[in-house]
């Protein structure tokens, strides 16, 4: 925490003096590092492949020669190898420069922020702001008991189960006149006349005789 607080607040044994580098002056100067580092990468890849064809091209004809462009392609490599590790640190060196700046401004933006909430909650009171959400509630509940008074019926309070029992009575009371007022047929004085179930019989008899007497003669 001694750490963080003395980043912040430019402490420490080996803090930066009053005329140091800003955070993008340093940034910018690594950027150009690692830039220069690696076009430095590029010609010696270049060099290392110029000298391994050289070897390969004199061989075994001109062994000294041959041997003289292995030790240059050697040191070449071991330069390359260098200078991979030196990008490394660099890089390192400035994405901990970037996210401590980053964290940087962060920490002021929030203290900013922090500051102006101060400020907006200098003017408010608690404890008014509590009475005046009672008062809010009870003007609220005083708006729905108007509300409920306008709207309640005056006048008209009957029971209605009994209107409903006298409108079934008054049905009833349609009906049986309606019933009252159908006329039906009359019946007939005198009995109508019947006749005989034997008379049918005869005839049918008859007919069939009359057949007969034909079909003999």
């Amino acid at each position: 925490m001694s750490k963080i607080h003395n980043f912040f607040k430019g402490g420490g044994g080996k803090g930066k003096s009053k005329g140091g580098p800003t955070p993008q002056e340093a940034l910018a100067r690594l950027r150009e590092t690692e830039e220069m580092l690696t076009k430095k990468q590029e010609y010696l890849e270049t060099r290392i492949e110029k000298e391994l064809a050289l070897a390969k091209k004199h061989g075994t004809r001109d062994k000294r020669a041959a041997l003289q462009a292995l030790k240059r392609k050697k040191r070449y490599e071991k330069q390359l190898t260098q200078i991979d590790g030196t990008l490394s640190t660099i890089e390192f060196q400035r994405e901990a420069l970037e996210n401590s700046y980053t964290n940087t401004e962060v920490f002021k933006n929030m203290g900013y922020a922090a500051k102006a909430m101060k400020k907006v909650h200098e003017n408010m009171d608690l404890d008014k702001i509590d009475d005046m959400m009672q008062d809010i509630t009870e003007q609220q509940d005083i708006a729905q008991e108007i509300t409920e008074a306008l709207t309640r019926k005056i006048g008209d309070d009957f029971d209605e189960d009994e209107l409903l029992a006298e409108l079934e009575e008054l049905e009833q009371e349609e009906l049986n006149n309606k019933m009252t007022n159908v006329r039906l047929p009359s019946v007939p004085a005198t009995p109508l006349p019947s006749k005989p179930a034997s008379s049918k019989k005869k005839v049918e008899d008859e007919d069939d005789m009359k057949q007969l007497a034909a079909w003999a003669s």
